[in-house]
């Protein structure tokens, strides 16, 4: 049987398993005494030495099985757990880690042995047991018999009369004919997985001939702890027992040589046997039926059903063509909408209601539809931020600054699109808190505050958009300095700077090549960073805002839309024009007198309900020929991002609509970054989709 048709099951199970390593050692580290973390690392350690023992990745099964030594001596209160063996224990997760790259690029594990680690643990063990390093075991002889407890059961296999010609016929080329028995360990999880690869180890020194239970029944695993099978070869018995014990999780291994004149002899007298026994079975014949059905109604009581997983695995490419599919349904859907707004009236009132009753009908489906799509693609942050506690925690010994992430939120949900791309930005967030945020203990000691840094990661949902906040309480930003740093590069001119707000300022931050660090290291330095998650973020038709307060800290909001497809929209015209704007940007709708207009520092606002609220003229924004006569009265949208606000002013409302976002490419040049794609409306035509987020 070929393994690799499990390898991506292999992948994403070692995935699950290093992570809950990772989570139990870090939860170890704070308490070295909780047994239950404890036990937890045992188990997963075993079941890593299991798996990569089935896939025959022999280097990352030995490294976990000396993490399972080590674990079971501490479960066994033999020795303790250290600082020293969590650092070893996280380079054995690196390790891992390093080898399930390799298995994903080339589907083998590499040839990396990692015998430092190994020999670090193995020195651990020695020192927290008080033994000896342990030295490679030699290996027990093999047995050539069966006894009471593993019996010689390939004895019991009857063969056919093919069976019995090619036995003959190998011994006649002077060929050994070796009966075996395998016994594989009682918890062991993958069984047929297990025999395959002892078939597979002892083809390579002969031919299999017959199976016992059959080759079939083995892959269905329809066997118990043990099998068996006749092997021709020209190899002596002691390798073909030793290759067959050398596969992981196999109990014991039992064989010997036999000749064909002693297989049909047994035969014979088997067959003997079993005539007898069947006269005398006709005597009872009720009796040994209910014995025989005794396992099978335990089993009917059982539900007869195995207890599946009701998860799958889905391809995101065929969730893409889906969304794809749903998209220009409803772009068909709004053909439809157009059709009927546009009717003259001269159908009949039956067919003119026959006709709107399916637009609703189909809205229905298409909403509906879209919903399920949506919720199928929606996945939990949970699975980028889970590994961020690990990374915080080597930064704090390798800055040498005692740090504390906390993280909520972890359950919001994103476009998979989304998720599967903000890890990289966070993780710069979070690498920018821990070396240019925080304090060294020793300053924060002067300023009064906890020597401990805090970082905090918080995710919620707010309207159409996911917030994602990386906030610290650390030096915070001084704009003084970033300020110097930007005259210094020639970015701006002293006069320039003195009028620069403090937004202005830290924006500079953002800038490619723009970089606070004093000195180049592997953590900062090198001008890549905050450039690179603004960038990705906008890529992703999101935006970062900063928040500061120098001596108290930072904040970095991440605004990220929930999806990259499809949203409902309100519908405007500027000068003839169509544009969406999202739904969920905007507070209320105003219509207003240009009376009602005043001007601060030279911008024109409005004051409603108490706000003063800056307006836009969404004309003067998109370049449009200014109207010939004022309007009597002005329609405003009201769109906020977070605690700010502003009035779009717009010419004309046309009403709410479910639009499919089409992405521009590179057909336009769009420097202002205000039109983020666009839509095919029912009537043909396309309209712009405004980013009200970039005019904040």
């Amino acid at each position: 049987m070929d393994v690799s048709q499990y390898l991506e099951i292999f992948i994403d199970e070692t995935n699950g398993h290093l992570q809950n390593l990772s989570d139990c050692i870090m939860t170890l580290e704070k308490e070295p005494e909780n047994m239950d973390t404890i036990n937890e690392i045992f188990r997963a350690a075993h079941s890593l030495k299991g798996m990569a023992g089935t896939m025959g990745f022999k280097r990352m099964q030995r490294l976990t099985h000396d993490m399972e030594n080590v674990f079971q001596e501490v479960r066994s209160g033999n020795m303790n757990v250290t600082s020293g063996l969590v650092d070893v224990l996280f380079q054995c997760l690196d390790a891992i880690e390093a080898y399930l790259d390799n298995v994903k690029e080339s589907s083998d594990e590499g040839t990396d042995d990692n015998e430092a680690i190994i020999q670090e643990l193995n020195e651990i063990l020695a020192a927290g047991t008080g033994n000896a390093v342990p030295e490679k075991k030699e290996k027990a002889p093999v047995k050539q018999q069966g006894d009471e407890k593993y019996p010689n059961k390939y004895q019991d296999i009857e063969f056919s009369e093919k069976e019995k010609e090619e036995l003959k016929e190998a011994e006649n080329k002077g060929m050994n004919i070796y009966g075996i028995t395998v016994f594989i360990q009682e918890e062991c999880l993958l069984k047929a997985a297990r025999a395959f690869l002892v078939f597979k180890a002892v083809e390579d020194f002969g031919n299999i001939i017959v199976y016992n239970p059959s080759s079939q029944d083995i892959e269905d695993e329809k066997f118990g702890v043990d099998f068996s099978f006749y092997l021709v070869s020209e190899e002596g018995l002691d390798k073909i027992l030793e290759v067959s014990k050398a596969v992981s999780e196999i109990e014991e291994v039992v064989g010997e040589k036999v000749k064909y004149s002693e297989l049909t002899a047994a035969a014979e007298k088997k067959e003997a046997a079993q005539a007898a026994k069947a006269a005398e079975e006709k005597a009872v014949p009720a009796i040994a039926a209910q014995v025989k059905q005794a396992p099978a109604a335990a089993k009917k009581a059982n539900g007869g059903k195995p207890v599946t997983n009701r998860t799958v695995r889905v391809d995101i490419e065929k969730l893409d063509a889906l969304m794809n599919q749903v998209s220009e349904l409803i772009i068909a859907k709004n053909s439809l909408v157009s059709i009927g707004s546009n009717s003259d009236g001269g159908t009949s009132g039956a067919s003119s209601q026959a006709f709107h009753e399916q637009i609703e009908y189909l809205e229905r489906i298409t909403t509906g539809l879209h919903e399920s799509v949506m919720k199928v693609r929606m996945v939990p942050i949970e699975s980028v931020v889970q590994k961020f506690p690990r990374m915080i925690r080597d930064l704090s010994k390798k800055l040498d600054k005692k740090m504390e992430l906390f993280m909520t939120g972890e359950d919001t949900e994103l476009d998979r699109t989304v998720v599967d791309q903000i890890g990289d930005p966070l993780q710069h967030l979070l690498r920018n808190s821990a070396d240019h945020g925080l304090e060294s203990t020793e300053t924060r000691r002067k300023r009064g505050k906890p020597e401990v840094g805090s970082i905090h990661l918080n995710a919620f949902q707010e309207g159409n958009n996911v917030i994602i906040e990386v906030s610290d309480d650390g030096n915070g930003i001084d704009t003084e300095t970033v300020k110097e740093k930007a005259i210094e590069r020639g970015l701006i001119t002293p006069e320039q700077a003195e009028s620069l707000s403090q937004k202005e300022i830290i924006d500079f931050l953002f800038m490619p090549s723009f970089s606070m660090a004093k000195k180049i290291s592997d953590i900062s330095g090198r001008g890549v960073g905050l450039d690179v998650v603004k960038s990705n973020i906008e890529a992703l038709g999101g935006d970062v805002e900063v928040k500061s307060i120098l001596g108290e800290g930072s904040k970095f909001i991440v605004r990220l839309p929930l999806t990259l497809a499809i949203i409902q929209a309100l519908m405007v015209e500027v000068r003839g024009e169509k544009y969406a704007i999202s739904l969920g940007s905007i507070e209320t709708i105003e219509e207003i007198s240009p009376d009602e207009i005043k001007f601060v520092q030279a911008k024109e606002v409005i004051h409603i309900r108490g706000i003063v609220i800056p307006l836009i003229r969404l004309d003067q924004l998109l370049d449009c020929e200014p109207e010939d006569t004022e309007r009597e009265s002005l329609t405003v949208i009201i769109v906020r991002k977070g605690d700010k606000v502003a009035g779009l002013i717009v010419d004309e409302l046309n009403g709410q609509q479910e639009i499919v976002i089409k992405s521009l490419g590179k057909y336009i040049n769009n420097s202002s970054k205000i039109i983020s794609g666009a839509t095919v409306l029912g009537d043909g035509e396309v309209a712009l989709i405004l980013d009200v987020n970039t005019l904040f």
